[in-house]
């Protein structure tokens, strides 16, 4: 006896419907890892995307602090050219005006000379040695003025000028312009083209 033969109907295999197998549905995916990679691919692009804008953002500012860095180098720059100037000009006037305390106190050694040569008489004979000694200090005292650039202002015959002269009194004076100069009682001095002293001057008074 063969082997089929023992076979009873019981015992034959099962027949499997296939009509009756649930298929998947259309469109969907057979295979659950295909969708977990394109899930992953998908994940993967988004943040690329970000970093690019965080790229540009950052580029952004870099070219915006860039431009604020030159710019205050700017100003830095221009900053520093003003101080050096201004301490040269400082520098300067140190130099130029250093004397001009002692300016002002030298000016009433000039003052008495001048008032000495004034109040001698010429006529007297005796005298004449004084004068000539005084005429001699006088000059050699005004030399070493203009060494040091100390200028002497006599105005006298010239308009009235404010920023230079200091007028004492106002006198009628027929044939001299209003305004102007007709006696100087005490020479002005300028040092460096400073005013360090104001002439003092009688001005003609206008007609009224």
């Amino acid at each position: 006896m063969n082997e089929h033969e023992n076979t009873r109907p019981d015992e034959q295999e099962p027949v499997v419907d296939t009509g009756s197998v649930d298929r998947p549905e259309e469109g969907s995916s057979e295979n659950p890892e295909v969708e977990v990679l394109y899930a992953d691919e998908q994940a993967d692009a988004e943040p690329e995307v970000d970093l690019a804008a965080e790229l540009t953002a950052l580029k952004e500012k870099l070219a915006a602090t860039e431009k604020s860095l030159a710019e205050a180098d700017m100003r830095a720059q221009a900053e520093i050219q003003n101080v050096r100037r201004r301490v040269e000009r400082d520098v300067s006037n140190a130099h130029k005006f250093a004397l001009d305390k002692f300016s002002a106190d030298i000016l009433a050694v000039a003052d008495s000379l001048e008032r000495a040569l004034t109040s001698l008489p010429t006529d007297v004979e005796a005298l004449k040695p004084a004068i000539e000694g005084t005429e001699l200090t006088l000059k050699v005292l005004l030399d070493v003025f203009g060494k040091y650039k100390i200028e002497q202002l006599d105005p006298k015959g010239e308009a009235f000028d404010p920023q230079q002269h200091e007028a004492m009194t106002m006198v009628p004076m027929p044939g001299a312009e209003p305004n102007s100069v007709i006696d100087v009682l005490e020479k002005g001095y300028s040092l460096n083209g400073r005013l360090i002293r104001p002439a003092r001057v009688v001005v003609a008074k206008g007609d009224a």
